[in-house]
C-alpha cells in the first residue's frame, strides 16, 4: 500500500532536512569535546580486540564483523523504531551526521597548525599534528608539515565527510553509523604494523571498499569546485594510481591539481620511512598559505556533497515513484 510503504524508510526531504542540520551543528561546536560518540566506539572497539587479537587473517575477519556489523544493526533498531514519526527520523539523522562528520574540527585543526607555521613556532605545530595525521613530526621541516596538514585535509574530507555523506543517502543511519565505524577500524588497525599486518588485512580491504564511490566523488567535487578544474582533472588521471592507496591517491590528486601545488614525497609513519610518487609535478611546492585554501576548498566540496547526495535520492525516488504508477496503471 503506498501509504505504509512511505513510512518505512526516510523520505528524500527528510534525510535533505537532517543531513543538512547535522551539518549545520558539526559547523557550530564542531566535535564534542568529551563523549565523542566515535571515540566510545573506538574504546569499544579496543576492548573486543584485545578479545579476539591473533595474528591470523581470519581472526582479524571476525573482528571487523563484529565491530562493524553490531554498529550497522544499531543504526537500523534506531532507524526502525522512529520510522513512522519523521520528526524524529530527520532529528536521528540530523544526531548521526554531527556524530559521524569531522568537517569543522578538521579545519580548525589544519588552520591552528597553519597559524603555529605562520608564526615560526615549529614546537607547536609539531604538537598538534599528532591532532590531524599519523605522521612523525619531529622528522618533519615546516615546508613538510604544511604539505602533511594539505594532504591530511584532502584525505579526511572523502574519510570524514564526503563518503560518510554517500552512505548516509545510500543507506540512511545504518550507512552513516556503518561507514564510520569501518573508517575507524582502519585507522585503528588497518595499518601495517607487526601487531596488525595479518589481523587488520580485512579492516583495511573494507575500508578501502567503503571508501571508494566517496573518494570518487570527493575527487569530482574538487576538480568541479577548486581553481583549476583542468588541472584538477589532468593530476588526478596522471597520477592517482600511483598513490599506495587506491582512494587517498584521486582525492589528493585532485586537490593538488585544483591548488597548484605539489604533494606527495618523503614522509615517515612510526618510525618508517616511505617514498611516495608525486601528485601533480607541474605544480610549485606547499606554503603555509595554501592550508587555508585547502581548508576552503574542503569546505566547498562538502556543501557540493550534500547538494549532490540530495539530489541523487531526490531522482531515484522520482523514478521510483513512475515506476510504480506504471506497474499500478
Amino acid at each position: 500500500m503506498p501509504g505504509r510503504s512511505s513510512t518505512r524508510r526516510l523520505s528524500p526531504d527528510g534525510f535533505a532536512y537532517g543531513a543538512a542540520a547535522g551539518l549545520a551543528v558539526d559547523l557550530l561546536v564542531g566535535d564534542p569535546r568529551r563523549g565523542h560518540p566515535v571515540a566510545a566506539f573506538g574504546r569499544a572497539a579496543a576492548a573486543v580486540e584485545n578479545r579476539l587479537h591473533h595474528d591470523h587473517r581470519g581472526w582479524g575477519a571476525l573482528y571487523t564483523a563484529v565491530c562493524a556489523g553490531s554498529t550497522v544493526a544499531l543504526g537500523a533498531l534506531a532507524a526502525r523504531a522512529v520510522r513512522n514519526r519523521p520528526a524524529v527520523a530527520v532529528a536521528l539523522t540530523a544526531a548521526s551526521v554531527w556524530a559521524v562528520v569531522g568537517g569543522t574540527t578538521l579545519g580548525r585543526e589544519a588552520r591552528a597548525i597553519g597559524g603555529a607555521l605562520a608564526a615560526g613556532d615549529l614546537d607547536v605545530a609539531r604538537e598538534r599534528l599528532p591532532h590531524l595525521c599519523g605522521r612523525d613530526p619531529q622528522s618533519l621541516d615546516g615546508p613538510a608539515m604544511a604539505r602533511a596538514v594539505v594532504e591530511s585535509v584532502a584525505e579526511n574530507t572523502s574519510d570524514a565527510v564526503v563518503g560518510a555523506l554517500f552512505w548516509g543517502a545510500v543507506a540512511g543511519v545504518p550507512g552513516l553509523v556503518g561507514f564510520r565505524a569501518v573508517n575507524t577500524l582502519d585507522a585503528m588497525v588497518g595499518h601495517k604494523s607487526p601487531r596488525h599486518r595479518r589481523f587488520g588485512w580485512a579492516s583495511a580491504r573494507l575500508d578501502d571498499v567503503a571508501g571508494w564511490p566517496g573518494a570518487r566523488l570527493t575527487a569530482v567535487l574538487a576538480t568541479v569546485a577548486g581553481g583549476d578544474p583542468r588541472g584538477a582533472l589532468n593530476a588526478w588521471r596522471a597520477d592517482a594510481a600511483k598513490h599506495p592507496s587506491p582512494n587517498a591517491g584521486p582525492v589528493e590528486a585532485s586537490f593538488a591539481g585544483a591548488l597548484g601545488i605539489r604533494l606527495g614525497g618523503t614522509l615517515s609513519y612510526g618510525g618508517r620511512v616511505e617514498h611516495r610518487p608525486v601528485l601533480n609535478g607541474e605544480g610549485r611546492a606547499v606554503e603555509v598559505t595554501d592550508i587555508d585554501r585547502a581548508v576552503r576548498l574542503s569546505r566547498r566540496v562538502t556543501g557540493l556533497t550534500l547538494a549532490a547526495c540530495v539530489g541523487g535520492r531526490l531522482i531515484i525516488g522520482a523514478l521510483a515513484a513512475s515506476t510504480r504508477k506504471r506497474r499500478n496503471a
